[in-house]
């Protein structure tokens, strides 16, 4: 699974460094690190709507205080 999150500068605003920590922290606490790689990228074209975020190609868009529902429903329920 591949998990890219952006880190151009509207995301950056809105907390991307957050769900970043976040997300590694949920990877490694749940011992995912051999099945989920993680990755930064640059604008996606979707600034309005928040930290731009996709896993397998599939766009979210999230706030570090919705990293752990996103992780659990996204990450975890396919792993």
């Amino acid at each position: 699974m591949k998990i890219s999150v952006c880190i151009g500068s509207s995301c950056h605003l809105k907390g991307s460094r957050q769900v970043v920590e976040k997300l590694q922290q949920l990877i490694r606490e749940n011992g995912l690190g051999d099945k989920v790689e993680l990755s930064g990228n640059f604008c996606l074209g979707r600034c309005q709507e928040g930290v731009c975020v996709t896993v397998d190609g599939e766009f979210h868009s999230l706030s570090p205080e919705t990293v752990g529902e996103f992780f659990t429903n996204n990450v975890l329920a396919k792993a």
